[in-house]
């Protein structure tokens, strides 16, 4: 079944062409990483799934409904979508815990010793059980953006979305969150990831999206994409994100 589809969708600020013409789908249980060059409107276009961003023309599917239609209710829309942003978005006045049950107990109606049991189990599930009490000012950023994931999580939507979620992060704390995301596919969960982490890409996606200059330019299964990818400005595009990667390689194998 079809979990998302962007048709002919367009977008622009002001004078500027954002967004032209975007046609995709993404189908139940798959895992889509969006990758490109920075301003190929790559974050634009995601946004535009739950409404944070506008389109001018075109429509956008979620579970066959136009998410731009007059009687689409805004909340209830966004309570089915998960979004997971680089700025990690926590309530910073709230614990752990108080983040993670707020959205269930308010918007799904869960009982509050629900919604804590359910905090626990996905603490536990990002790796975090023990910083349940903790206040986001005293956590690391990996570990900000791992409850940010688990709070997404929480309110059990079919569909997660991630813009750039490790961009904010030192090289360090990178990896723990890509784990997180790499259980979250293996467990068939349907994302859409916006990230200049290529490995990654290779490693977990269904298919790749490549964007440049506000088109979608390339749709390939990740094998074919990093091998033999179609239009040149993703051979471009690859050539100039992978080769220091060997070289850092390359290097570390001399020495």
């Amino acid at each position: 079944m079809t979990m998302l589809a962007f048709e002919n969708v367009h977008k622009h600020y002001g004078q500027h062409h954002v967004l032209k013409g975007i046609d995709a789908v993404i189908e139940r249980g798959e895992v889509v990483v969006v990758c490109g060059p920075s301003g190929s409107g790559k974050s634009t276009l995601i946004r535009t799934v739950t409404r944070l961003e506008a389109i001018d023309q075109g429509r956008i599917l979620f579970e066959g409904c136009d998410v731009n239609a007059r009687n689409i209710k805004l909340n209830r829309l966004r309570a089915r979508i998960g979004f997971v942003f680089q700025s990690f978005n926590l309530f910073q006045n709230l614990s752990v815990r108080q983040n993670l049950i707020l959205g269930p107990t308010k918007v799904l109606g869960m009982s509050r010793d629900e919604a804590v049991s359910q905090a626990e189990t996905l603490l536990a599930k990002v790796g975090l059980a023990h910083k349940i009490d903790a206040m986001p000012a005293n956590l690391s950023g990996g570990q900000q953006q791992r409850v940010a994931i688990a709070r997404a999580l929480a309110m059990k939507p079919p569909l997660m979305l991630f813009d750039e979620p490790t961009s904010a992060l030192d090289p360090e704390m990178v990896q723990e969150v890509l784990q997180v995301m790499r259980s979250l596919a293996d467990e068939g969960l349907t994302m859409m990831i916006v990230t200049h982490e290529m490995g990654f890409a290779r490693e977990v996606s269904s298919r790749v999206w490549f964007m440049d200059q506000g088109q979608l330019l390339e749709d390939a299964p990740p094998a074919r994409f990093f091998s033999r990818p179609a239009h040149d400005r993703a051979q471009r595009f690859l050539h100039d994100v992978l080769r220091p990667s060997l070289r850092e390689l390359a290097a570390h194998g001399a020495a």
